[in-house]
């Protein structure tokens, strides 16, 4: 996976930077053999034009490639909970979609299956 990070309004350290990768990157095990061709547009920032008091940091993610397009994006006090954050929602829909693939693709196999012993609607058709 290629994880490219962009920093608005803070300085993007080497901390953060090796932050970010560790926690982008074990994301793509969930993606299996795709996951390779996987790119990871990752934006962390502060994000405290509209704020009275205090720091507001804003981390997203949108990661294109192995057959998904997903997006995350987290508003928190601190930039690594953001990330965090983050992280756990993009691998809770990557889950998700894989769920919904395969069930698309389980329900495909009954219906072929169900054609071939000439099951219609769930009624059996005669002769």
């Amino acid at each position: 996976m290629k994880i490219n990070i962009k920093a608005t309004d803070i300085e993007l350290t080497p901390a953060i930077s090796d932050y970010v990768y560790k926690r982008i990157f074990t994301i793509e095990k969930y993606f299996g053999a795709g996951g390779a061709n996987a790119i990871a547009q990752v934006e962390v920032g502060k994000n405290t034009r509209h704020h009275k008091v205090g720091n507001i940091f804003h981390a997203e993610v949108h990661i294109i490639g192995a057959g998904l397009d997903l997006y995350a994006v987290s508003d928190t006090e601190d930039l690594y909970a953001a990330i965090d954050i983050v992280r756990d929602e993009i691998v809770r829909n990557v889950i998700q979609s894989k769920g919904k693939h395969q069930t698309l693709t389980r329900k495909g196999a009954e219906m072929m299956k169900n054609m071939m012993k000439g099951i219609v609607n769930g009624f059996k058709r005669r002769k």
